[in-house]
């Protein structure tokens, strides 16, 4: 029971798709067997029934299922048209709350899983700019353990030298250098001090490394080295073109742990 639970659960995350803009949605026959429908038609009739929730909730109905139709092939090579939806969060928690939980355990787990997506939503919404800034960094944290085990797999050893490639590469300067120019004392962690645009810039860069190093199978030191120089080069190129600000001018933020601490005490608190 635990794992169908956790099957559809997954399912339904691998399903989810996100727009130019982050915005998620889901596609109505992609999660059609996810709950438990084997029929189009069945299917397409807790739709409507969502629909008019929607509706009922006076809520637009077209701007949280815009339906489309495709061209599909069938068994003869012929191309026949299909409907399908696109669905937004809101949607597919009304389809699951308009679906037979009786008899497909898949609608029971769906409610509870668009119900916490959706609540998670309302929290990250109301999120302030510190707090964002906190979730960010900790992102970074994680993606250079990443990065780090990546690295190990390639071959190297000397770590400070691997990693202030990748600086010299975002930042045109090493990591001692940026740090003078910011302003940071020799024992400051320059991401514990860095805003959300620069931290940002960081992820990608850390997180195309490990990539680039796994998919291009490098196995020596010098090598790993150049290529994190290499994505640094390719990430401040990047932002060069957008006519972003160069990380290195970027502005200074409180510490971090700073952030943290008043965060944790304001939990112990309440």
């Amino acid at each position: 029971m635990v794992d169908n639970l956790v099957n559809t659960i997954n399912e339904l995350d691998e399903a989810k798709k996100l727009t130019q803009n982050g915005g998620e949605y889901w596609m109505a026959r992609k999660i059609q067997a996810i709950l438990g429908y084997k029929s189009w038609e069945n299917f397409h009739k807790v739709i409507s029934k969502a629909r008019m929730a929607c509706e009922s909730s006076g809520i637009d109905p077209d701007n949280q299922f815009h339906d489309i139709t495709k061209k599909v092939p069938v068994g003869s090579g012929a191309m026949v048209p299909q409907v399908d939806y696109f669905l937004t969060r809101y949607a597919c928690y009304l389809i699951a709350m308009n679906g037979d939980s009786t008899t497909k355990p898949e609608i029971a787990t769906a409610q509870t899983y668009f119900a916490v997506q959706t609540r998670l939503q309302e929290i990250n919404d109301r999120l302030t700019a510190d707090e964002r800034r906190l979730q960010l960094r900790n992102r970074v944290k994680s993606a250079n353990r990443d990065l780090n085990s990546a690295a190990k797999q390639s071959g190297v050893q000397r770590y400070a030298l691997f990693h202030n490639a990748g600086y010299i590469g975002l930042y045109d300067m090493g990591l001692a250098d940026i740090k003078r120019k910011k302003g940071l004392t020799e024992k400051e962690d320059l991401l514990d001090r860095a805003g959300r645009a620069e931290l940002a810039a960081n992820e990608f860069r850390i997180t195309q490394t490990e990539v680039k190093l796994i998919r291009d199978k490098i196995n020596n030191e010098r090598e790993a080295i150049e290529t994190h120089k290499e994505v640094g080069r390719e990430v401040r190129h990047t932002i060069k073109k957008l006519n972003g600000i160069m990380p290195e001018n970027l502005p200074t933020e409180p510490s971090i742990k700073k952030l943290a601490n008043s965060k944790k005490q304001k939990k112990q608190i309440t």
